[in-house]
């Protein structure tokens, strides 16, 4: 009991069917319902349910966007936006592999140009050794710009762009960019920009080695064989 207390505790926005997940990890032989009960019994607070969103495709099969096949099939990106405590914006390029669900990049400035967008894409494909077959993105100034299009296309890559006021055709990425602000923005005050990136790195690393993920079988998307403790506390700025 104790430790499905300090686990809840740790990570409050995430529901009992997870904090099973964890404790399985663990080595601890206990199912989702046992868990349920201490739950409950502990008065401990089941976050509540996003909004429903619509499907990427139709109940009779037939396809509006593109599905995800396999690892690096078709990756997405978007901005979040978020602010420093004095009130200054600061924004997040978020990418994603649609696939795997893993969050490949989360990059952390005052300002982003479509030549941040190329730069970033392109540590991605040196780093990975791999060029998507897809990108897919919003209709934004940044996704739009002739560069950026011009760039993906001499590299090959389709790009797949989303009708504007349709966020939900996006769903995968939005879906991941809620658990960031759920997770994380909406939790911390960033003092400063260095801050912002710092915190919002170690969430990254948490969300791809150790956050389970219930579309993978609650499984994180990237798992390493040992992940070290993230004390958030013992870090300076």
């Amino acid at each position: 009991m104790g430790r499905t207390v300090e686990l809840a505790t740790r990570y409050g926005r995430y529901g009992y069917r997870r904090i099973t997940a964890l404790l399985r990890r663990e080595g601890w032989k206990v199912n989702h319902k046992r868990v349920e009960r201490i739950w409950r019994k502990e008065g401990l607070k089941v976050p509540k349910k996003q909004p429903k969103r619509g499907r990427l495709w139709l109940t009779d099969g037939s396809c509006i966007r593109l599905r995800p096949q396999y690892k690096d099939h078709v990756w997405s990106y978007d901005f979040v936006v978020a602010r420093t405590s004095d009130g200054r914006a600061f924004r997040i390029l978020a990418v994603l592999d649609e696939c795997t669900r893993e969050c490949l990049a989360l990059r952390v400035e005052r300002r982003l140009t479509s030549e941040d967008v190329i730069d970033q894409l392109f540590q991605l494909i040196v780093l990975r050794g791999v060029i998507p077959e897809h990108i897919r993105s919003d209709n934004g100034p940044e996704f739009t710009a002739k560069a950026v299009r011009k760039w993906l296309s001499r590299l090959g890559v389709k790009t797949l762009f989303i009708e504007p006021g349709s966020p939900w055709e996006n769903g995968y990425i939005e879906s991941f960019n809620g658990k960031l602000r759920d997770e994380l923005l909406n939790r911390e005050i960033f003092t400063t920009l260095k801050e912002a990136k710092v915190l919002i790195g170690w969430w990254r690393k948490e969300y791809n080695e150790f956050r389970p993920h219930s579309a993978r079988g609650y499984q994180p998307p990237a798992p390493v064989a040992i992940l070290p403790t993230l004390d958030l506390g013992t870090l300076t700025f």
